[in-house]
């Protein structure tokens, strides 16, 4: 079952840091951004000003999110943190669709109709 088999079903999303989210299947990698190519890249897009959204309220950069939109996000949060939220995030996502397969929904304490 998928997110267009129920209705009213958001995708999951990711905390990237300070209540800034980013949709987990739009995600394509999480790096690092202290090499220098990376810093480069943020420079251009930078200066470009279109493709790039700042989530890191000010704070350190820690990890570029590159989205498969071409847009790219920056955290103040490292990849590590923000792969640990993904894995948690994808695996809480397939238990509730296991459950509504089942028949069970999450709200009803795991009793059938």
């Amino acid at each position: 079952m998928t997110n267009g088999d129920r209705p009213n079903a958001l995708p999951p999303l990711l905390n990237v840091g300070f209540y800034n989210f980013v949709m987990t299947h739009k995600i394509v990698a999480l790096v690092r951004s202290d090499s220098a190519p990376i810093k480069r890249l943020v420079q251009q897009l930078r200066h470009e000003g279109t493709r790039l959204i700042d989530a890191t309220q000010g704070r350190r950069t820690r990890c570029v999110i590159f989205l498969d939109s071409g847009q790219v996000v920056l955290s103040a949060l490292s990849q590590e943190t923000l792969a640990k939220r993904l894995s948690r995030v994808e695996t809480a996502f397939h238990e509730d669709e296991r459950e509504l397969m089942e028949g069970n929904s999450p709200d009803s304490g795991g009793i059938s109709p």
